[in-house]
């Protein structure tokens, strides 16, 4: 005997909202974690980059904005200050942590944008991110949970098939 669809168990029933809905969240797992970890590797070297670039003069690269100025590199005039007045780091002088922050700000992005040494570069960063919400703007939370979220996602699961990591990976038979 044939069973009407009004007698069919709930469960195999799939009412109209449900189908659109589990159609757009089947297309969207298929986004690639590549990607998802290129875009965040691309977002978040840029904001520590720009912020790095606050802090030293004499070489500007940007682009985002088209700003090029080549030349030798060297703190700002305003770093240190900036470090001492408003940052204000206990346990470090602000004549060391601004030329340390400001290596930082461009070293750790250039190397998580190539994707080389990401998830070691992506806890540097993180541990600058909680440094900075502890310290220096602990009501900034919303804004340093989306970094510490990028990052944390970089150390979990590494850079993506489009990253240096990935090719040395592949050469040397490891997991990148």
């Amino acid at each position: 005997m044939n069973e009407s669809p009004a007698a069919a168990p709930a469960s195999r029933l799939v009412s109209w909202p449900e189908k659109p809905i589990r159609r757009l969240v089947a297309i969207f797992s298929r986004i690639p974690d590549s990607v998802t970890a290129l875009l965040g590797r691309f977002s978040i070297a840029a904001v520590f980059w720009k912020s790095g670039e606050t802090k030293i003069q004499g070489f500007a690269l940007d682009i985002v904005s088209g700003t090029f100025q080549f030349g030798m590199p060297r703190l700002s005039d305003s770093a240190t200050d900036l470090f001492r007045e408003e940052y204000r780091l206990p346990f470090i002088s602000p004549e060391l942590a601004a030329p340390l922050a400001a290596f930082a700000e461009h070293l750790f992005p250039l190397l998580i944008l190539v994707g080389l040494a990401t998830r070691f570069s992506a806890v540097a960063l993180l541990v600058m991110t909680l440094i900075i919400e502890i310290f220096v703007y602990p009501d900034a939370y919303p804004t340093h949970g989306v970094w510490a979220t990028v990052l944390l996602m970089l150390v979990a699961r590494g850079p993506g098939r489009l990253s240096l990591d990935h090719l040395i990976a592949r050469r040397f038979g490891a997991k990148s």
